[in-house]
């Protein structure tokens, strides 16, 4: 079993930044690729950034490239998603997750574990 928490979400002005941070428990954290997922009010979970677990592949959603950084210090069991330049659109509950496997980290089936999620968000 892992357990994941996040935190570091709020409320925030377009154009702001925030800085989610997922801590990890339980099983060995360094062997799991770590996944940022979001959903908005009636939508899908969509993909939001992933990083192998080593932090050598990462991974980011057309949404996010060029404003959100994915990383991740396996020494604190803590994976960040740091979020600039923010939009309303990027409102959302934010999620990490885990998953055992190298592939597919785009998709929410390759996960196994999933935090409880924290809420961002932005205004106008």
């Amino acid at each position: 079993q892992v357990q994941l928490v996040e935190s570091g979400g709020g409320l925030v002005q377009a154009g702001g930044s925030l800085r989610l941070s997922c801590v990890a428990s339980g099983r060995t954290f360094s062997s799991y690729a770590m996944g940022w997922f979001r959903q908005a009010p009636g939508k899908e979970r969509e993909f939001v950034a992933a990083i192998s677990w080593s932090g050598g592949r990462i991974y980011y959603a057309d949404s996010a490239q060029g404003r959100f950084t994915i990383s991740r210090d396996n020494a604190k069991n803590t994976v960040y998603l740091q979020m600039n330049s923010l939009k309303p659109e990027d409102t959302a509950v934010y999620y990490c997750a885990a998953s055992p496997s190298a592939y597919g980290l785009t998709m929410v089936g390759s996960y196994d574990y999933w935090g409880q999620g924290t809420q961002v968000t932005v205004s106008s």
